[in-house]
């Protein structure tokens, strides 16, 4: 019979960071799911977010879910920096990497997935390469949010336009409710772990209406 000792630690996040290039032109866009899934969290915690050029980024802490502190970061260095941001503010407040969780878009998730996972290798994202770099690590907690491939995906253009690409009207519909089950996913591993999340939200995939229809 296992003892408590023998139960691995509860992995709760700390800092919560979404990633996405700042400015109009990236706002709504694939690539930038990160970021409305942070906003979309300050708006439910009523956390307000600021510039903060120490962390070189949109900051903001507050109370969330009755678990205490949370921060939130909204990294400004565009996406292939994004790591920088992220330890400035890890340094400022002595946290370990398993204590950030980082919310990003994933083209090899279909729309309507979300993937909650402890560790891993960058995938070919560039702000997952340089959080990796400027943590030294790979071992903190993420949640891949899927954009799915474009249609005709020949060539690197058609991958790089698809990400940074606007949501269609019904694809906008559809990451309404992808973000609502996002946040779920966030309040339960601050509240149980992310370990916890995972079992509960790795497997649920969200379906556009004429799919539901059909």
């Amino acid at each position: 019979m296992s003892s408590a000792a023998d139960s691995p630690a509860l992995v709760i996040p700390q800092l919560i960071v979404g990633l996405g290039n700042p400015g109009s032109k990236y706002e709504q866009t694939r690539h930038n799911i990160g970021f409305m899934v942070v906003d979309a969290l300050a708006r439910r915690w009523q956390i307000s977010l600021s510039e903060n050029r120490k962390f070189q980024g949109l900051f903001g802490e507050g109370l969330a879910v009755a678990t205490g502190k949370i921060r939130l970061l909204k990294p400004l260095t565009y996406m292939n920096l994004s790591g920088q941001s992220i330890r400035s503010v890890t340094d400022w407040y002595k946290l370990s990497p398993d204590s950030v969780l980082v919310i990003y878009d994933d083209m090899d998730l279909p729309l309507g997935k979300i993937r909650l996972r402890l560790s891993g290798s960058a995938g070919g994202h560039n702000g997952m390469k340089s959080t990796i770099a400027h943590l030294n690590t790979d071992k903190f907690p993420r949640l891949r949010v899927g954009i799915g491939k474009p249609p005709t995906a020949i060539e690197d253009k058609d991958s790089i336009s698809h990400v940074l690409g606007r949501f269609s009207s019904g694809e906008t519909q559809l990451m309404s409710e992808v973000i609502q089950l996002v946040t779920d996913a966030v309040e339960l591993s601050l509240r149980q772990g992310v370990e916890k999340a995972m079992s509960l939200y790795n497997n649920r995939q969200v379906v556009a209406e004429t799919s539901r229809s059909s």
